[in-house]
């Protein structure tokens, strides 16, 4: 966890240490394109033979476990498109095109719900985008009825309901409307507040506008706010990132999410609209990322891992202390143990243990509906290879250590004889300085949390063969 500096003087890398430890050399070094490890295997190794009687079977032999739930809900609709962006969205002002999409969410969850005992509680739900904040408020709350309909949602005060928000497409009515339904934690896309930087990416929005939106939810006792922000934009430099986060700082969310800028034009189509001569050099992404953490570590915000920062007092951070954190399609998650259902076009579900993904097309994902069936196009059940190293790449990724002795007796085997390949791959790590071993535990240093995803790497038995596919860079 962060902590303040001991020599006040001196700033601080994401565990409290002076800065004099930062190696750019290094970070340099091991800064190649990696995955993120949202799932593990990744969203690669998902193939067509799984299907959505695969899914049906999933969701029905998973009722003996009696897990919570968690929902996802994918609302792909956005008024304007930010130049960055790489999220599956459909552009239009036009707020009648959701109703049919609505109606096939309806049935999607109609025909899930078939498959499950909807006693089970739905802890946790979050709706993204695009952007959820499209709909209008009687969409909203249309959905939530029938999401209610379905799978019965919870009034539990230790439920986590978030929601997308896009604070041009928001006011305070729209804040009163989404407590009203139930929702108690909000995620606002910020990017930047240099209007610079907005002009570049399409996405003016002054400091106002979020502001207004942090001040209501505080009023309203919304339990968590979180803030989007991207680093590695057209125009930005470490000392216009700094004055935003300083700005940052003074609205003091709950959590922040910085996010590295991946530049994939020929993936993205509305990356083409971005000139790759403004983009910030290497040398400038990595100055502001070292800024970024020791201005919120100095600030009093724990380095969850990679680009999540959390309060101290934050379910974020307290569920890394105990050893609870998760990592789901969201990212972080203080809500472990659930099984995930995906609605909508591209959404995922990891249920059990096995993964599903519907559509990433539109007209695909309505087809397979309008034909009476769930949308699933491809997924994957694991192996106990897959779930044995699935747990040691969470453990990794969340506590940024990993007990090898733990691991062993959690799935009786001998894990420093299974993974004898994996640990000595991450020998030259150890000697750079990037993890330590004592005994049975290894542990990432503060350099080595920067390039986690490197060290996860390591257990990943599919890596060989998809590291030639195009992800982003680790810093």
């Amino acid at each position: 966890m962060s902590v303040h500096a001991t020599a006040a003087s001196l700033p601080v890398t994401p565990e409290g240490l002076p800065s004099a430890h930062w190696d750019e050399a290094l970070l340099r070094r091991y800064d190649k394109s990696g995955p993120r490890y949202t799932s593990y295997p990744t969203a690669l190794a998902f193939h067509e033979g799984f299907t959505a009687v695969n899914l049906a079977q999933a969701l029905e032999q998973s009722n003996a476990s009696q897990r919570p739930l968690s929902l996802y809900v994918h609302v792909p609709f956005c008024r304007k498109i930010c130049f960055y962006c790489a999220c599956n969205k459909i552009a239009t002002k036009n707020t009648s095109l959701a109703e049919p999409y609505l109606s096939r969410l309806d049935r999607e969850m109609v025909l899930t719900a078939r498959h499950l005992d909807t006693s089970r509680p739905v802890k946790q739900l979050h709706w993204g985008g695009g952007t959820p904040t499209f709909l209008s408020l009687a969409q909203m709350g249309d959905l939530i009825d029938r999401l209610d309909a379905r799978f019965g949602l919870s009034s539990a005060p230790d439920r986590d309901y978030a929601i997308e928000i896009d604070p041009r497409e928001a006011d305070v009515f729209t804040l009163r409307h989404l407590q009203s339904l139930g929702f108690n934690r909000l995620s606002l896309g910020v990017q930047d507040l240099d209007p610079r930087v907005q002009k570049a990416i399409n996405r003016h929005q002054p400091r106002v506008l979020t502001e207004t939106l942090m001040d209501e939810a505080h009023r309203l006792g919304f339990r968590s706010l979180n803030l989007d922000l991207i680093y590695g934009l057209p125009f930005q430099t470490e000392k216009s990132f700094a004055e935003t986060l300083t700005q940052v700082i003074e609205l003091s969310p709950a959590r922040l999410s910085v996010f590295n800028y991946a530049h994939l034009p020929a993936r993205f189509k509305p990356q083409r609209r971005i000139n790759v001569d403004d983009l910030p050099g290497a040398d400038e992404k990595l100055s502001i990322l070292r800024t970024t953490i020791e201005m919120l570590t100095a600030a009093g915000y724990v380095h969850i891992g990679m680009d999540h920062f959390a309060k101290p007092e934050d379910s974020l951070a307290m569920a890394q202390a105990n050893g609870t954190l998760q990592r789901n399609f969201q990212g972080y998650s203080s809500h472990a143990k659930c099984d995930l259902i995906g609605l909508g076009v591209s959404a995922i579900s990891h249920v059990g243990d096995s993964y599903a993904q519907n559509p990433t097309d539109l007209a695909g994902y309505e087809n397979a509906l309008d034909q009476g069936r769930l949308a699933t196009v491809k997924g994957l059940r694991l192996t106990k290879n897959d779930l044995i190293r699935a747990d040691v790449i969470e453990r990794l990724m969340c506590d940024m250590r990993l007990d090898l002795a733990a691991i062993s007796q959690r799935w009786q085997i001998d894990a420093a004889d299974y993974f004898s390949h994996a640990l000595e791959k991450l020998h030259t790590a150890e000697q750079d300085g990037l993890i330590t071993r004592l005994g049975d535990t290894l542990s990432a240093t503060p350099m080595g949390r920067l390039l986690i995803r490197q060290l996860a790497m390591a257990f990943d038995a599919y890596w060989p063969e998809q590291s030639g596919q195009r992800y982003s860079k680790m810093v």
